[in-house]
């Protein structure tokens, strides 16, 4: 376990990004949107452009679907994005409408589109990488904050051994950073080529599991069974997409699309790694996982945020901790890691208090800095069962307001 001291040299030595792979800020919108998709059972469409407000508000009114697929980022996307503004992303979340964020950049090296990725699987693994840091400054730019899911989209290619590996070597990295940086990672691609090569490698360690998948197999049925292509126990949380209908028009409310028909089961869960690993991430938002007094306010102010909002109180000399409540499956030892935006007048020595198998143990983190981001205060035996394991105590001599954001807890 790291002690406080080099805990608080390593947050004030991080080196700054390069500016190719620069993740910047959220621009303030008119109120804090939930991560998208979020939770969400039903039907939903993509189409290449996204649409008007009045075609949305008419297919609002007439239509079955209730999520749409909109393409944030990329260098193969094929139309252009005159609608696309956080203020439409916004009246839309704010209607009802769930958003699925699209990638569509790097293809596979044995396919046809470009531009395409290295056929080298450790560049391959970088450029995915780099991807993810652009989408999700994209998704910022949009208002999609922390705690979404953007889908990558690989097109059909025809795959062979040398072509997985790049491309399942590019998918982790893409989800790797997206961890890193707050975000969920799904892939969309064609049930014969990029579905088969993800679930063909489910179990192997060597790669980092998607968190949803997205599967596009026009069988005409509106579920997510994924036929031969994927087993139906992989993947099987709320982590499936399926595009079941390509290319087709339809009218409602009186507007005509060009469309992809859909239907989703989704919800903000990250994957098991392989090999029986086990990771769970609490938001302050979280029903039942969340608990903090009436002294605790909530606030949107800081794009660094995870999920909708954050909880805020005044340093005092009682503990009264904000808690996170995690059903741990078994004795053992785990990493904690903690979300929360940064800011000056925030507390530089916020108490973290972790349960575990032989009593508290407190870190002190400093709030000023190192913010929206992933930040791990160290690995420590907890005990199975469901109860309050992490907590942010009030008690502290520093200055500031004490922050509870978001915690993830990975066994390791």
């Amino acid at each position: 376990m790291r002690t406080l001291l080099a805990l608080m040299l390593a947050a004030t030595a991080i080196a700054p990004i390069p500016s190719a792979t620069q993740v910047t800020a959220a621009p303030a919108i008119q109120a804090a949107l939930p991560p998208q998709p979020g939770t969400f059972v039903g039907r939903g469409f993509d189409t290449c452009t996204a649409p008007s407000q009045s075609a949305m508000n008419a297919w609002r009114n007439s239509s079955p679907y209730r999520a749409i697929g909109i393409y944030i980022s990329g260098a193969s996307r094929s139309c252009s994005q005159p609608n696309l503004t956080a203020t439409w992303v916004a009246n839309q979340v704010n209607n009802g409408w769930r958003l699925i964020p699209i990638e569509l950049d790097k293809q596979a090296p044995c396919g046809t589109r470009q531009p395409k990725m290295s056929s080298n699987p450790t560049t391959a693994r970088s450029e995915g990488a780099a991807r993810a840091t652009s989408a999700v400054n994209a998704a910022r730019a949009l208002g999609i904050p922390a705690g979404s899911t953007l889908y990558n989209d690989i097109e059909h290619y025809p795959s062979n051994a040398s072509c997985k590996a790049a491309v399942m070597s590019y998918l982790s990295g893409w989800t790797l950073r997206l961890h890193e940086l707050g975000y969920l990672s799904g892939m969309y691609s064609s049930g014969s080529s990029g579905i088969t090569d993800v679930c063909s490698e489910y179990h192997n360690p060597a790669y980092t599991r998607l968190d949803h998948l997205w599967i596009a197999w026009w069988n005409g049925v509106a579920d997510t069974d994924a036929g031969q292509y994927c087993p139906d126990e992989y993947y099987a949380n709320h982590q499936r997409l399926h595009q079941y209908a390509g290319e087709v028009y339809e009218t409602w409310g009186g507007v005509r699309l060009h469309i992809d028909r859909n239907y989703l089961d989704v919800a903000p869960v990250t994957s098991e790694p392989p090999g029986g690993g086990w990771s769970v991430i609490v938001d302050n938002t979280d029903s039942g996982r969340f608990t903090a007094s009436a002294s605790w306010g909530s606030s949107t102010f800081s794009s660094q945020r995870y999920g909708t909002d954050y909880r805020f109180a005044d340093p005092v000399s009682a503990s009264d901790a904000a808690w996170y409540k995690v059903n741990i499956p078994e004795t053992a030892s785990y990493e904690i890691s903690i979300w929360y935006p940064a800011n000056s007048g925030y507390n530089d020595s916020t108490p973290f208090v972790i349960a575990t198998t032989t009593g508290t143990q407190s870190v002190r983190v400093n709030q000023r800095i190192g913010g929206g981001a992933w930040m791990s205060i160290g690995v420590f035996t907890l005990a199975a069962g469901d109860g309050d394991k992490v907590g942010v105590s009030r008690w502290t001599t520093g200055t500031g307001y004490v922050i509870a954001d978001a915690i993830r807890v990975t066994r390791v």
